[in-house]
């Protein structure tokens, strides 16, 4: 092998490499957050509240666990149904509360009904990276609902703290080849997002961040 073929498959290695380190990263973010979630919800909820929402953080665990193997690296939709996302964030709301109790935050729930056609547990996916974000950083308080107009669905997250360190874009890019776990809840839910035909928006707040996952509604 000549000195520039060498050199060729030296570089791609290495982005070899660096690819599969960030996808053990993003995995090993997507893994400990739902489990960490699931393990509050166990010990704070009542048993009626707490075993769906249990549920849900375990079946996004062990999606992390197959986004690492070959199969599953393109991350796109594994099935395509309605989806109530109302219904969806209602689901998994005791499991998010209980994380927030945790963090000295209340998460409120409201909004409307709106429904998108898409993978309801990569949904939940992307709504639950956004509100662990939102608790972690935001402040004391944050608010989900839901939305719906001229043809669209939005999943709104807000809360109070002291806003995005950055503009949106730049975040979501400098995860894509971060090698640590954290920082890259807003990169899964765009790139989500992005596969289910939509994207992650930020809305100008007078305080604190409100982030929105847009998405195409149906009737």
């Amino acid at each position: 092998m000549g000195p520039l073929l060498w050199a060729a498959a030296v570089a791609l290695l290495h982005v070899e490499g660096r690819r599969r380190s960030t996808l053990a990263a993003r995995a090993s973010h997507d893994i400990r957050g739902p489990l960490c979630t699931a393990q509050l919800a166990l010990e704070g909820l009542e048993p009626c509240a707490r075993v769906e929402a249990i549920d849900l953080e375990l079946r996004r665990a062990a999606l992390a666990v197959d986004d690492l193997t070959a199969a599953r690296r393109a991350r796109g939709p594994r099935s395509r149904e309605t989806v109530q996302l109302d219904r969806l964030l209602a689901v998994a709301a005791p499991a998010w509360e209980a994380l927030a109790r945790h963090r000295g935050v209340a998460l409120t729930l409201g909004g409307g009904h709106a429904r998108v056609a898409g993978d309801p547990l990569r949904l939940a996916q992307a709504c639950g990276n956004l509100v662990a974000n939102a608790i972690e950083h935001g402040g004391g308080r944050v608010d989900l609902r839901v939305g719906a107009a001229a043809g669209r669905a939005g999943v709104h997250v807000a809360d109070d703290g002291s806003g995005l360190p950055a503009p949106l874009p730049r975040l979501v890019a400098a995860a894509r080849g971060r090698r640590t776990a954290r920082g890259h809840g807003l990169a899964i839910a765009a790139g989500i997002a992005a596969r289910h035909g939509g994207r992650l928006l930020e809305v100008p707040a007078p305080a604190g961040a409100h982030l929105v996952l847009d998405l195409p509604a149906v009737r």
